[in-house]
């Protein structure tokens, strides 16, 4: 089950937080693995962040008008399922291709990618999080994970209108080390620079992958969600073959100026989709 998350308007919450921007112009090569061997020559800066729990519910962001949205989702999954690759494959990724399908209004969908991440200090670098606004993937990876997961299939369904995006969600409430989305309308193709992800997605011998990194443009608009519960969830677009709607949702990982390494781990599940919509 899923419904729009409705505003608690409560306190604010609303921070200043550094962003890490690419290098305008600048090619990345990113190794998850093994970062210090990357070249990701980023340039930070201060930006506005907003805490959609502190927002009315008129300004709440929505997939169709700013590429993403924080959802309330209903799942069987909790706790350790998350490290179960087997309730993985057989509970979440049905769950998210279904959800999928709703978010998007698709025919089919289908899943892969699923990452569980954690700053705790023996957190392998593969789990860590992201500190760098990026958008993964673009078509290149789509059409291989296509192929991969449809074969000959793949060829149809391609040739419909093709949506990825990613769902992220907190197994324990977030308390550090939040995710933070730019709203997609406040992108431009502009400020997209080509990055190779090589040893992705937990597996140091998968082929590169390929998406882009934000430089900074000063119209993004940020936002997060304060101490984010497991309940929720965030639906962003990276990817939408009508280029006529907002889709580049770039996101990063950030630290909040209250959290220190006395504050409890973030622990999260994230995972992408691919829909395919009749038009």
């Amino acid at each position: 089950m899923t419904s729009e998350i409705t505003s608690q308007a409560e306190a604010s919450h609303h921070v200043t937080a550094k962003i890490k921007y690419v290098v305008k112009g600048e090619h990345t090569i990113f190794y998850p693995g093994d970062r210090e061997k990357s070249y990701w020559p980023g340039e930070m800066r201060d930006m506005e962040i907003k805490d959609l729990h502190s927002l009315p519910e008129a300004e709440l962001p929505t997939v169709k008008k700013n590429g993403f949205a924080l959802l309330r989702h209903d799942t069987q999954m909790s706790g350790d399922d998350y490290f179960d690759e087997k309730k993985i494959t057989q509970i979440y990724y049905p769950e998210m291709c279904e959800l999928a399908k709703q978010v998007n209004g698709a025919t089919k969908s289908i899943a892969f990618g699923h990452v569980a991440r954690s700053d705790k200090p023996d957190a392998t670098q593969h789990s860590q999080p992201s500190y760098a606004a990026h958008v993964d993937y673009g078509r290149k990876t789509i059409e291989e994970y296509a192929y991969n997961i449809l074969g000959d299939e793949a060829e149809t369904w391609l040739k419909k209108r093709v949506v990825l995006m990613n769902f992220w969600r907190p197994i324990k409430v977030i308390h550090r080390t939040p995710l933070a989305l730019v709203d997609a309308s406040t992108v431009t193709k502009n400020d997209l620079n080509f990055a190779e992800v090589r040893g992705g997605l937990n597996d140091p011998n998968r082929p590169p992958l390929y998406g882009w990194n934000l430089s900074f443009n000063p119209d993004h608009l940020w936002y997060y969600a304060f101490e984010m519960q497991p309940e929720e969830i965030f639906a962003f677009k990276l990817y939408d073959s009508n280029e006529s709607v907002p889709q580049y949702s770039g996101h990063t990982a950030i630290d909040l100026p209250w959290t220190d390494e006395n504050t409890p781990p973030r622990h999260s599940m994230e995972i992408r989709t691919i829909s395919f919509i009749e038009e």
